[in-house]
């Protein structure tokens, strides 16, 4: 209550916006927020009744033992699905008003226990809204607040008194209405290219491919935030300012995902996908799956989840191996600790819970079982090499942000990764486009599609490479060395003696991918099959994953020395230390 009036007086009459409250409410009570809040806004105040139009200028609250979401505009009572204590109607109604109202949308998280509010507004951010989180110093309870700081998807964190005004900036300089003139578009789109080329120098990505639509919604919003009205004054402050380039790199990662996201596909993946992928398979087979655009892995643990299930009702001893990437750094360090808010049981089933994930506090912990099968990597699928002889590649909901010609590009690196009648799994707006005839239909509702051995004149072509080739790891721990003029006796035997005596070691770049071997490396590492990537962490042998993984990320944080002892590594059928 007192976060609320505190919001509500800094507020002036008529914002021009409409405020809907969602708190967490005894079922059994009448709520007396209504008469309470009258006191500090001279808007209008009412509590929710079924099928509401949402008026600008009006406060809606949410009545005791409710769920709502909106629809077209439009507040939408339902009785709840979950028992009190599984519900989560925060989290709940701001995923409907990220769907409903897209960039319209503004998520705030005020003053509360526990960790609802994170899911809510990623989604909301993630559809381009804007998102806004109090200060949990200033908060008197800050358990909802520093939960969505943890997962770091607010776009600010205010004290309540400052919220308002932001707000109400924010308002005055976001522009919602679509270019609709051609000579603006080209206008804008040769903006638009000072700013790529902003974000590639500072980032080293290329977001040319996205279409123009998503980019110019995004930096609208970053053009509101910092109340900028015309793009080439934009532009200016991007060049002065690198911080805003960051922020604007980040607001284009666009990370939507939940588990299990759309019921059905899911199904049709667990009763007829994954069981004719394990029939073909023989005893002591690997099943290979990419995982492009996967943002905090919850669609990755999904996944394995599911070949888990049918994998293990069978007799034969399959290995699953999950590549799963992103070229959002901060996303692919949430998904590797896969550790998640207690909201993911609005998404994930009781049984499931229990079957693949700890309790952790107020979070839920992935098993290692399956975290293990899962190696995540930041890898850019526009430019660098792709994983290959793959049974599946899941690709849902990230080809509507690319225009066509990227979306070419990526058909053509699906169909070469993909082995002969592998899987595509695209999101429920996606299709194939041109490369229909590339790809056999099996479920065209729930995207499901089966690649064709084409003849080589019909094979897509790649049309551009990558951005390295692949380098070949050598199997002798002595490397042929190639007499040249200056060599002398004196580096002949440094090399020697390194190769022979020093210990094993490889260089790696910032990317973790190893550039450089010295020594008998194959005692930890060992390519993964087939032509992935030199990823250090993929190819570490089993035991060394997991330490790797961690101090690598140790290192790249504290720019130090960083070591880890009494590590339990297999080579040839056993552990050594």
């Amino acid at each position: 209550l007192e976060a609320f009036k505190t919001f509500f007086s800094e507020l002036p009459d008529a914002p021009g916006m409409a405020f809907v409250i969602v708190q967490h409410l005894d079922p059994t009570h009448k709520s007396l927020m209504v008469d309470l809040l009258k006191k500090y806004t001279k808007m209008q105040i009412s509590e929710v009744k079924d099928h509401t139009e949402v008026l600008k200028n009006h406060v809606y609250i949410i009545p005791p033992n409710k769920d709502m979401a909106i629809f077209n505009g439009i507040l939408h009572l339902m009785e709840p699905s979950l028992p009190r204590g599984f519900r989560k109607p925060i989290d709940f109604f701001q995923r409907s008003l990220a769907n409903d109202q897209g960039v319209r949308a503004v998520g705030i998280i005020l003053s509360g226990t526990g960790t609802e509010g994170t899911m809510g507004l990623k989604d909301i951010k993630g559809h381009g809204g804007l998102t806004i989180v109090q200060d949990p110093e200033t908060a008197q309870y800050d358990g909802m607040p520093r939960n969505v700081i943890t997962a770091g998807v607010q776009d600010f964190i205010l004290p309540i008194k400052e919220i308002p005004k932001l707000l109400i900036k924010y308002s005055k300089n976001r522009n919602l209405k679509p270019i609709e003139k051609p000579i603006e578009v080209v206008k804008t789109k040769d903006q638009l290219e000072k700013i790529f080329i902003l974000l590639r120098n500072e980032t080293g990505c290329n977001f040319d491919d996205y279409k123009d639509s998503t980019v110019i919604r995004r930096v609208e919003k970053r053009m509101a935030i910092n109340q900028i009205t015309k793009l080439e004054d934009y532009i200016k402050y991007l060049q002065k300012n690198t911080e805003e380039v960051l922020k604007l790199f980040n607001e284009l990662l666009i990370g939507v995902t939940s588990f299990f996201r759309d019921t059905d596909p899911f199904e049709i993946l667990k009763k007829e996908v994954v069981p004719k992928i394990i029939e073909k398979k023989s005893n002591g087979d690997i099943i290979r799956i990419w995982i492009p655009g996967c943002s905090t892995g919850e669609e990755a643990y999904s996944i394995a989840i599911i070949i888990d299930e049918v994998n293990s009702k069978q007799k034969k001893n399959i290995k699953v191996q999950i590549f799963a990437s992103d070229i959002d750094e901060r996303a692919i360090n949430i998904a590797r600790l896969g550790v998640y808010p207690d909201t993911i049981v609005t998404d994930v089933s009781k049984d499931r819970l229990h079957a693949y994930f700890y309790v952790d506090g107020q979070s839920y912990r992935i098993k290692k079982e399956i975290r293990d099968q899962i190696v995540f990597a930041e890898h850019n699928l526009m430019k660098d090499p792709p994983f290959s002889k793959l049974d599946l590649i899941s690709c849902r909901n990230l080809l509507i942000y690319l225009n066509i010609e990227a979306q070419k590009k990526v058909f053509s690196i699906f169909h070469y990764a993909l082995i002969d009648k592998g899987i595509l799994f695209l999101g429920s707006s996606e299709s194939l486009g041109e490369y229909a005839d590339a790809f056999e239909v099996i479920d065209r509702k729930n995207k499901f599609f089966k690649r064709k051995n084409l003849q080589p004149d019909k094979m897509p072509q790649l049309g551009y490479n990558f951005k390295d080739t692949l380098p070949t790891i050598k199997s002798t721990t002595v490397p042929v060395l190639k007499r040249v003029q200056h060599d002398n006796l004196a580096i002949i035997t440094q090399r020697l003696l390194i190769s022979n005596y020093a210990p094993a070691c490889t260089i790696i770049d910032n990317k973790g991918d190893a550039v450089y071997f010295s020594g008998n490396t194959g005692k930890y590492l060992q390519p993964s099959p087939g032509e992935a990537s030199l990823n250090v962490v993929d190819m570490a042998r089993e035991g060394l994953k997991t330490k790797l993984s961690s101090i690598i990320s140790k290192a790249r944080k504290s720019k130090k020395l960083e070591v880890t002892s009494n590590v339990k590594v297999k080579t040839n059928g056993n552990f050594q230390t």
